[in-house]
């Protein structure tokens, strides 16, 4: 008798571990609620609970600005070493982390899983008197300062491909007018109320909004037009040089067990091999870009490097 109620204890002390360890599982979306960053790490965990690989309780915390470092600075030093902390990020922190002179350190995290890609889209009031690229970049030419523009943080992709864009285009980058928005909502906001002439962003961001005929997207940053998205030209087609995309990918604690970090690994490479993903990725219009573990590492180091130097190319760092 004593022996079954010992297992019973057991059996009931494992149960309440395991719940402790899935409360204790935390994800840092260093963003606005709405943006890119915040649906991509929701919807990961949403699919997988609906795939069956990760079923426990996540805590979600949003902390937006500076284009993710104040939300990973806070990460990097609250959540060292915690078997359970994940981040979300992507290619908009590495420029940021250069032009906010930032103390985050990629580097010094574990490396999850790339997820995404998602290419940007320019897009202006519905009314707009730019029916086409070519009618913005005349404006930009003309009286660049007079020419807002709204994306995402300094240094991050928005700003890149409008800095490309006008580079293309024979226009001086420090003349241009961009004003970076806390969130894509920020951004549609400021396109539809008259307070920016034009705002870049991922194209999940703005699709809803161009189908509800509220905005017009004048150019898409793909090599070729997208698939579904027949009517939107490239950036390319127009004679701009230009193709870019915003990835976004996991990232685990500083110093994460390497238990944990494996364990987080395969959940994440099971995630990109689901259909759950997959319905995901086809309704937010996003490209699969998977990458897993130190390969992804690799991956951050690279881009590092190629980020950094367009953003000293195009004039926007030292």
């Amino acid at each position: 008798m004593k022996v079954k109620q010992l297992l019973k204890s057991l059996t009931v002390m494992a149960a309440l571990c395991m719940g402790s360890a899935h409360a204790q599982v935390s994800v840092m979306l260093p963003a606005n609620p709405g943006g890119g960053w915040d649906s991509t790490g929701r919807q990961a965990f949403q699919a997988m609970n609906q795939a069956g690989i990760y079923t426990g309780t996540v805590n979600f915390s949003n902390k937006g600005g500076a284009g993710g470092t104040i939300g990973l600075s806070d990460f990097q030093r609250a959540q060292k070493g915690k078997p359970d902390a994940l981040a979300v990020f992507g290619a908009i922190t590495v420029g940021a982390i250069t032009l906010n002179s930032s103390p985050v350190d990629l580097s010094k995290f574990k490396p999850v899983a790339r997820l995404t890609a998602e290419y940007l889209v320019l897009a202006v009031k519905a009314d707009s008197p730019y029916k086409t690229l070519d009618d913005f970049v005349a404006s930009l030419k003309s009286d660049p300062g007079a020419t807002a523009v709204g994306g995402g943080s300094a240094g991050g992709v928005d700003h890149i491909a409008l800095a490309l864009l006008a580079q293309s285009a024979g226009v001086p980058v420090p003349k241009l007018n961009y004003i970076p928005q806390a969130g894509g909502a920020d951004t549609v906001i400021g396109i539809i109320n008259g307070t920016l002439k034009a705002g870049i962003s991922g194209i999940s961001e703005f699709q809803q909004f161009a189908q509800e005929g509220r905005i017009r997207i004048l150019g898409i940053t793909t090599a070729e037009r997208m698939k579904g998205l027949d009517d939107i030209p490239t950036f390319k087609e127009a004679g701009y040089d230009v193709e870019i995309a915003n990835w976004r990918g996991i990232l685990g604690s500083i110093d994460m067990p390497e238990a944990n970090h494996k364990e987080w690994v395969e959940r994440f490479t099971k995630l990109s091999e689901s259909k759950e993903w997959q319905a995901v990725l086809d309704k937010q219009g996003w490209d699969a870009y998977f990458l897993p573990g130190d390969a992804f590492g690799e991956f951050i180091q690279s881009e590092s490097s190629r980020i950094n130097q367009i953003l000293k190319d195009a004039g926007l760092a030292k």
